[in-house]
């Protein structure tokens, strides 16, 4: 059994993506991020970050005691070792795999949260920051369409890769992008979209939260962190 801690957003997406298509069995703990729960001691243990999701495999593959897992990259690389499912098994195409986890973790992940930041959730719409970070999330769009075109999946097969991919993409008009620009990569994100496990995880993040609330309290225990967040989490 795996438990997820878990709210609904790209981050969170991705690990129930993952789960549904394995068929893991698992259950959801939710962490309302608007309400400070990430900062609750017994989940620090889990994700000293104060950020979810993060899992504990209750049953690893090597010995009884449980394993826990936070950073949403790590926890796939973690799931498709323990499974041995949607990760290559030649190792040309497993590092090819992990480029693209990476790249996500490293660019559009990063990149399409800013750009969520502040074109939705500044309180001062700043043009500068809002442009940078609109075009930096087009830059990254247009290699990704460019890297699929003449293929079905990131990778070959379909993987940890797409998985990881798809949650930052699935927000595009937030982002201020318009698939129909990135032709291969708009036939993609709708083969994946669906894709019945991937339907099947959005359905559940819905049941959880279907109307994202950021209101004054919720903004800064989101965007008012600091050292001293940390310090007196201690």
């Amino acid at each position: 059994m795996i438990d997820l801690y878990f709210w609904p957003t790209p981050n969170g997406h991705k690990i129930t993506i993952y789960l549904e298509e394995a068929k893991l069995p698992y259950r959801i703990l939710p962490i309302n991020i608007s309400k400070g729960e990430q900062f609750a001691p017994e989940f620090l243990k889990i994700s000293p970050n104060n950020r979810m999701p993060a899992i504990v495999d209750k049953k690893p593959n090597i010995g009884k005691k449980s394993i826990s897992v936070f950073e949403s990259g790590a926890i796939l690389v973690y799931l498709a070792g323990k499974t041995g499912k949607f990760i290559p098994r030649d190792e040309r195409s497993r590092v090819e795999v992990l480029e693209w986890v990476f790249w996500q973790m490293g660019g559009l992940g990063p990149m399409a949260g800013q750009n969520h930041h502040f074109g939705v959730y500044a309180p001062e719409k700043i043009e500068y920051a809002i442009n940078r970070y609109v075009n930096e999330t087009g830059r990254l769009y247009a290699v990704l369409d460019q890297r699929l075109k003449g293929r079905d999946f990131i990778v070959n097969r379909y993987s940890i890769a797409d998985i990881i991919c798809y949650p930052w993409v699935f927000p595009h008009k937030r982002q201020q992008q318009n698939l129909a620009d990135f032709p291969y990569l708009n036939k993609w994100f709708n083969r994946i979209g669906n894709r019945p496990a991937v339907l099947k995880a959005y359905e559940k993040g819905l049941k959880i939260n279907k109307t994202p609330v950021v209101d004054e309290n919720s903004r800064k225990l989101l965007f008012g962190q600091s050292a001293n967040t940390i310090r007196r989490t201690k």
